[in-house]
């Protein structure tokens, strides 16, 4: 394929260097590197709103966690209890499970390799992105290592590991493969996770369902509204867990606590062997919800988190498991319902209540969860369109999906009527949980070996300690494959089946228009061969394109050789980082001669930003476009020695399509309204002129098919499958925010 792509020869060390070393382009808006650093939620909170939103937290992230003790002895001795230290060893295994994964991992680690206050497996294989070009999609463009955001030191060949490592994953195809396919794996199962976790409370079905509904129409109120809700719930209920654990303590055995020492744990593996191996699958079960902490950070920020898991989760649970402990100490025979049986008389409604409420509320960690989790797949093109309503003006990551929330109520209230076996239920959120674990560990080590530099041995520790635990718990829950845990492999399959489809002719929709865009000289080819005339207005065409003219408009021009008087290729484009400034969000390039008023423009958003209303996305680009004139108008009066004598380089090789920011200040800043030349000042008023006459939205209506020549596997996954997906999702317009009276769709097939 002869198409050039952009690419990142090197990545600048600081921004400071970058405008010493980096060539001009034709546009980069004069105040783009003024911006120094990028706001997001999270980056400058003070204490009041960490305790906040640590408050908060409390009743999204650490319901599901938190509200373990209901059922993991139940779980671990599905067999009964055989011998007294049998319970000792499962204590003393819950109780570093917790502190080794929960606490050490993810609270201490995992937490600060957020994407600019943003987790989850999406945010880590964005942070990982910026710094190997792993992503199928071939968009990537010098100027976007400029963006504030992306916060590159740049990997030197002096690290010669970071080095190699990051070749090896820029030249593999199949690496690039792997990653995504992990990637939408995690993703799926934490989605999966947000149906499962609520059945597995075993409560009664009729007031599970009354629960769901009130819960998923709550979603609409937003994270903080709901979390503020929520809080008060979790907290009595992780203060009558820790005050009942703590009196169960003292009341029937306080001697449990020698389970602190880990020798119990090799007496219960030597004492059970193979059934101990195999009850692991049931230990796990106090760490589901873990990975919600790191997805749902975008909704809070890491202190905040870390707060709520050090002074209310890990004290309450951490009692609550022990005082159980106690009481199965007197009473073996109540370990298929310890939570209720260990209960004081005179708490146990009080108790039973709140425990039912907390159980419900427990999947409010997943849901958030899968709501963010979408936004940022959809935005990176791996998921098909929905709705994403942003819910708070102080946290953009605070988002709702109302087809999400739908389709995760339906299957919740339904599943509770067809699921009876808390059990079978166990058995699969184990799967899910743990496997999602597992590639977070994988992730977290690239991010070590790539972008932290760490030092090799530290790497190999954490992997070892980590990935070990994790894939010991991991085999003892596939043991229980058939017996519940093929559930979320289900789950998982048909998601990522949807996400890999969609990605899949994602990709091969943009490798055609790259192909068959329109060249230069194909473009003076169709203005020799049409008399194309002009129209008053302004018109957007919109493409998926970074690098050019998308082949739409010679297919309009063909058919219709009217084009508007001011013609914009817009081009939206994601980068992957989770905001980008308003400031850095516009880059211009002319699409020919100034006077044709022909364009290309890209507008950038983080995955995570909050799209503008049509309108005022159109009144901001013509503001910028009309700076973007000026400037190069300016530069072309400049002569080249002048450039040569301010140190501003020229552009790179005439044949290459990659094109770097440059600063102008030096050149306009002795230009004033008053002594502005007569030809700009025309033509700022041309181009006020036609945004009055009025602006119109070309979308591309474009059918894709398999080529005729493709397998029948290729033909069913494009022609069936993902066009029934295109046709059941939103459309294009409405994800744009554009007003239907000003839309002109242009359809033409695309053989891919």
């Amino acid at each position: 394929m002869s198409t050039e792509v952009e690419s990142i020869e090197s990545v600048p060390v600081s921004r400071k260097q970058s405008r010493a070393r980096l060539p001009r382009i034709d546009s980069f808006f004069r105040d783009a590197e003024k911006v120094t650093h990028a706001k997001h939620h999270g980056a400058n909170d003070d204490w009041v709103r960490t305790l906040s939103l640590a408050f908060q937290s409390i009743g999204v992230v650490y319901g599901d966690i938190g509200t373990s003790p209901l059922y993991v002895y139940a779980s671990t001795f599905t067999d009964g209890i055989k011998h007294q230290d049998d319970i000792l060893g499962v204590l003393s295994l819950i109780i570093y499970s917790i502190i080794l994964l929960p606490m050490l991992k993810y609270v201490f680690i995992v937490l600060w390799a957020n994407d600019n206050g943003d987790g989850g497996t999406f945010a880590l294989y964005s942070l990982i992105s910026r710094y190997a070009k792993i992503s199928l999609v071939p968009n990537q463009q010098a100027e976007d290592a400029l963006v504030s955001n992306y916060h590159l030191e740049g990997v030197t060949p002096e690290l010669k590991r970071a080095h190699w490592l990051k070749e090896k994953l820029e030249k593999g195809l199949a690496a690039k493969i792997l990653i995504f396919a992990c990637t939408i794996l995690a993703t799926s199962m934490v989605m999966g996770d947000g149906v499962l976790t609520p059945l597995i409370s075993d409560q009664v079905d009729w007031i599970s369902a009354a629960i769901f509904v009130a819960l998923f129409v709550a979603q609409r109120f937003g994270t903080d509204k709901v979390g503020y809700s929520f809080a008060p719930i979790v907290s009595l209920y992780f203060l009558f867990i820790g005050g009942i654990g703590l009196y169960n303590l003292v009341h029937y055995d306080i001697g449990v606590l020698r389970a602190f020492n880990p020798k119990y744990i090799i007496d219960y593996f030597s004492r059970n062997g193979k059934q101990g191996w195999i009850s692991l699958g049931g230990i796990l079960l106090c760490y589901t919800g873990t990975e919600a902490m790191f997805a749902d950070l975008g909704h809070f920020n890491v202190r905040a988190v870390q707060i709520g898991f050090s002074c209310a989760l890990f004290p309450a649970v951490s009692l609550a498991y022990i005082g159980q402990a106690a009481y199965l100490r007197k009473h073996p025979e109540d370990v298929a319902s310890t939570y209720y049986k260990s209960i004081p008389s005179p708490l146990y409604w009080p108790v039973f209540v709140v425990s039912v409420a907390a159980a419900i509320i427990a999947s409010q960690a997943m849901i958030s969860g899968a709501f963010a989790i979408v936004s940022q797949s959809q935005t990176l093109g791996c998921f098909p369109r929905v709705k994403v309503l942003h819910t708070s003006k102080k946290y953009e990551g605070q988002v709702y999906i109302p087809e999400v929330n739908f389709a995760l109520a339906v299957a919740c209230i339904i599943l509770t009527f067809l699921y009876k076996d808390t059990t079978k239920i166990g058995n699969a959120y184990g799967i899910a949980v743990t496997a999602v674990m597992f590639i977070t560990t994988i992730f977290l080590t690239l991010v070590m070996l790539l972008i932290w530099r760490t030092s090799i041995w530290w790497i190999i520790l954490f992997f070892t300690i980590f990935g070990s635990a994790e894939l010991i718990f991991l085999s003892s829950a596939l043991y229980k494959f058939k017996q519940g845990g093929y559930f979320p492999i289900a789950v998982a399959g048909f998601l990522m089946s949807i996400m890999g489809i969609w990605h899949y002719v994602y990709v091969k929709k943009y490798w055609y228009e790259l192909t068959n865009m329109v060249t230069k000289d194909k473009l003076e080819e169709l203005t020799k061969r049409y008399t194309i005339g002009r129209i008053p207005g302004i018109g957007f065409l919109y493409s998926e394109l970074a690098q050019g003219i998308p082949p739409i408009f010679a297919h309009l021009v063909e058919k219709v050789p009217y084009i508007h008087s001011v013609l914009v290729f817009v081009s939206v484009k994601t980068l992957p980082i989770p905001y980008v400034s308003s400031e850095e969000r516009f880059i211009f390039r002319q699409a020919g001669p100034i006077e044709q008023r022909l364009f290309r423009c890209i507008a950038r958003y983080g995955y995570n930003d909050k799209k503008e209303d049509a309108n005022v996305f159109a009144d901001t680009m013509i503001e910028q476009l009309k700076k973007y004139v000026h400037d190069e108008s300016l530069f072309a009066q400049t002569t080249e020695q002048q450039l040569n004598n301010e140190n501003i380089r020229q552009r790179p090789r005439a044949q290459s399509t990659v094109h770097v920011e440059e600063r102008l200040e030096q050149v306009t800043e002795p230009q004033t309204e008053q002594s502005e030349p007569q030809h700009i000042h025309e033509s700022k008023q041309i181009y006020e002129q036609e945004l009055a006459n009025g602006v119109v939205y070309l979308l591309g209506e474009t059918e894709v098919r398999a080529e005729p020549n493709s397998n029948i596997f290729k033909k069913i996954l494009v022609n069936y499958f993902y066009n029934f997906l295109k046709k059941n999702f939103r459309q294009g317009e409405k994800v744009l925010l554009i007003p239907r009276d000003q839309i002109l769709k242009v359809g033409m097939v695309y053989e891919i």
